[in-house]
């Protein structure tokens, strides 16, 4: 192995097969950017057809070195940390929501004053949201059968949070719910409780589309009551574009795709390098890059399974597998979507699309996972070490022994020597 290698493996902690992962998903990230921006980066930066190659490698670059850093920080920090986010959260969801100016027909982003950077404030609470869900039930272990100090401390918070992102985000607030509701489970609450609350989603669901039927013109109520009659009867001509594009796209590629860089559908697809980057994938790469990308998602969740198996503490197991769960069901989503599976979304693929803050958001993420694998290594390296030192104590003193028996033998030796004599 080289000295690079080495030098770079002995800096990172933490489950390895996910540091795998991130790495080759980077690359792919890189190839398929590069690709379905290469036209738009020619007509809007000037023929510079690296541009957003260029951008994309550095919101990157960023996103790891914060995953780096995440992964050296104990995880038990993260307890207080989001508590502090989740109320962090609530303002800004609300602000977004009422004063945020609309970009694409919804008011999702804000700016940051004096660095002006755009962000959505669903990828804030949602990142605070799983956190501060895995503390709740980590503290609630010995009351986690009651209804109202272990339930309600937990559902109250996640209600709140999905209710303010749903009327702009339907998709985000919906894999965030499936996503808590699944934390619950794992977290031992009372399977009757958790019913409950699928049942009053279901119902919530129901509500929401007998108004995109009765209220079209409300909010975003008309685009999401569009979207699910394109998914299901085809739609309209413009609704049914994006899917359309999809296929063509996916049909193209067959088994072994047309080549990288040879996608031509890029320039028909609305945001190849977001939404539908798995479609431009599938379209280069073949029906067997499009399984290969599934196939590191599934080594993604496992490993973050195998954390939860291992974890010192409940808190860990619960942060490790609700953040990877999360991560997980929105690179499925996204696929989905591409595959006409599911309605038109507009959540993307994680590590793979090409963005900004959502990018962070996400490395921060599986910073966080890995700093939980970082503390099983310590933990795991720890014990071998006081194995090795009783085991070397151990033989100390078997060594002792050994001499202090060989010098009893000689004394007896000698002893027996002298009386024989006399």
């Amino acid at each position: 192995m080289s000295k690079p290698v080495t030098f770079l493996l002995s800096k990172v902690k933490g489950d390895r097969y996910i540091w795998l992962v991130v790495f080759v998903l980077s690359v792919v990230s890189l190839l398929a950017v590069y690709s379905s921006t290469e036209t738009l980066a020619y007509k809007s930066a000037g023929g510079n057809t690296e541009y957003y190659l260029i951008k994309h490698f550095i919101i990157m670059v960023f996103g790891i070195l914060l995953m780096y850093l995440s992964h050296l920080i104990p995880y038990k920090y993260y307890s207080r940390i989001a508590q502090i986010l989740l109320w962090l959260s609530v303002p800004a969801l609300i602000y977004t929501m009422t004063i945020a100016p609309e970009v694409n027909d919804a008011s999702r982003w804000i700016t940051l004053p004096v660095i002006n950077l755009t962000f959505q404030t669903s990828d804030l609470a949602r990142f605070a949201l799983i956190m501060y869900t895995a503390r709740v039930l980590s503290k609630k272990q010995e009351k986690i059968e009651s209804f109202k100090e272990a339930f309600i401390p937990v559902i109250l918070p996640i209600a709140i949070i999905c209710a303010l992102i749903l009327p702009e985000n339907l998709s985000t607030a919906s894999v965030l719910f499936f996503s808590c509701i699944v934390l619950m489970f794992v977290g031992r609450v009372k399977f009757k409780y958790i019913m409950l609350t699928v049942g009053a989603g279901i119902v919530l669901l129901g509500i929401i589309i007998g108004l995109s039927y009765l209220l079209p013109d409300i909010g975003r109520l008309g685009t999401w009551n569009s979207r699910v009659e394109s998914f299901i009867n085809g739609g309209t001509e413009d609704d049914s574009f994006q899917t359309d594009q999809a296929k063509i796209a996916i049909a193209k590629g067959m088994v072994f795709g047309v080549g990288p860089g040879n996608s031509t559908q890029k320039d028909f697809l609305p945001y190849p390098y977001a939404d539908f980057i798995y479609a431009t994938i599938i379209e280069e790469y073949g029906m067997i890059g499009g399984i290969f990308i599934i196939f590191l998602y599934l080594v993604f969740l496992y490993r973050c399974i195998k954390i939860v198996a291992k974890a010192p503490s409940s808190f860990g197991a619960l942060l490790a597998v609700g953040l990877g769960l999360v991560l997980t069901i929105q690179a499925f989503v996204n696929m989905g979507v591409a595959v006409h599976l599911l309605p038109t979304t507009g959540l993307t693929l994680p590590l793979v699309s090409m963005g900004g803050t959502s990018l962070w958001f996400t490395s921060l993420s599986i910073g966080i996972i890995l700093s939980v694998s970082r503390e099983i290594e310590m933990k795991e390296e720890e014990e071998i070490n006081q194995a090795e030192g009783m085991e070397e104590l151990a033989e100390n003193v078997m060594e002792e022994d050994e001499i202090v028996l060989e010098d009893i033998a000689v004394d007896a030796i000698s002893t027996t020597n002298k009386k024989t004599k006399a």
